[in-house]
């Protein structure tokens, strides 16, 4: 069953508020926790800050920056008082998912100045599980979340991490707090909202690995589905993303997107690139529609912003599309977004669409 994060935030801050409880009596302002410069007291007022932050950003719809605000703790506070002030700001935060529309986006600056509802509770969780490890480890005190929690972050906020031999390990891996065989450490990181592409009637929303798994089985990814979707196409097409993330390629800008119609939030259909440019800077572009959704120039208008956006990538020079010779709707769409056909073959003719200069 699909989950929009708000179970997740709960279940994290349960979790976090259990094990530092157990050591509360201790010393957490004078211990550093983990590998960080703050102490574990600082630490856990942090934990408590983003969660109320992000609780903050989909509550107040805040568009262009972060809500000029932060926590201030009464003088005095113990800590089993600002483990009481996680457990508060985690109800607010899931409460704040729970009630937010799944087409609203916040300003979030990592990577593209925005996210949903369910990455907000990702990157909650992710704060929680990771600032916890900190704190326990600075204590020395054992703690390994939930593996879901763990996929959860992952699968969501993590879509060019590759799967390494649990989600816990990996998560760590992934934020420099561990190792993993066969590896490089990392020294940098950062989290990685899905990027959406806007056009006049249509926001083109990058499909996550969680919600690529979905629509590959039976699923609906999370979108709310014009009748008759999604259709074959695109649960193979979300089966190939999830593929290329098993494997470590997937890079989630040149993946797939789900075309949600603006006036109902609707998904109508999917677009998205085969993978990465290659060295010459082709890319591969396709498309399905729901077949109620056909005919309404949905897909024209989805191809000329996805190809325009990709085209203003400095990687890229020449858009691709194969179509197959009885598609003739599909080649009426691809003429009509500016492709021209330049080969072909017994099964299938060969559209491009060049930057302004190969024109």
């Amino acid at each position: 069953m699909w989950t929009t994060g708000a179970e997740q935030v709960e279940r994290a801050v349960a979790e976090c508020v259990g094990v530092l409880g157990a050591v509360a009596g201790r010393d957490w302002a004078g211990v550093r926790a983990g590998r960080l410069e703050w102490s574990c007291r600082e630490t856990a007022v942090h934990i408590a800050d983003d969660l109320i932050a992000y609780a903050g950003q989909l509550a107040g719809r805040e568009t262009e920056a972060y809500g000029p605000f932060e926590i201030a703790l009464e003088e005095g506070t113990d800590n089993a008082g600002v483990l009481r002030v996680i457990g508060t700001m985690g109800t607010l935060l899931a409460a704040a998912v729970r009630t937010t529309p799944r087409e609203v986006r916040a300003f979030h600056p990592y990577p593209f100045r925005s996210a949903n509802r369910e990455g907000f509770a990702a990157m909650g969780v992710a704060e929680v599980l990771l600032h916890t490890h900190d704190i326990a480890e600075g204590l020395g005190v054992a703690y390994e979340p939930d593996p879901a929690l763990c996929d959860f972050v992952l699968t969501r906020i993590f879509p060019h991490v590759q799967p390494g031999p649990t989600p816990w390990r990996t998560l760590l891996w992934a934020t420099a707090r561990g190792d993993l065989p066969g590896r490089a450490p990392v020294t940098q990181w950062r989290w990685s909202n899905n990027l959406v592409v806007e056009t006049e009637r249509l926001t083109l929303q990058g499909v996550t690995p969680a919600a690529a798994d979905d629509l590959s089985t039976v699923g609906e990814g999370g979108f709310a589905w014009l009748d008759g979707g999604p259709i074959e196409g695109t649960r193979v097409g979300a089966g190939l993303v999830y593929k290329q993330y098993e494997d470590g390629v997937h890079r989630p800008e040149w993946g797939m997107y789900v075309l949600v119609r603006r006036e109902d939030g609707r998904a109508l259909g999917a677009m998205g690139f085969h993978g990465v440019p290659d060295a010459s800077g082709r890319v591969e572009i396709g498309y399905d529609l729901v077949e109620a959704a056909r005919g309404h120039g949905y897909a024209t208008e989805a191809l000329r912003a996805l190809s325009s956006w990709a085209l203003d990538r400095p990687e890229v020079r020449v858009v691709v599309a194969n179509v197959e010779r009885a598609n003739l709707p599909s080649q009426n769409v691809l003429a009509r977004a500016g492709f021209a056909q330049v080969a072909e073959d017994p099964e299938h003719l060969t559209y491009e669409l060049g930057a302004s200069g190969d024109r």
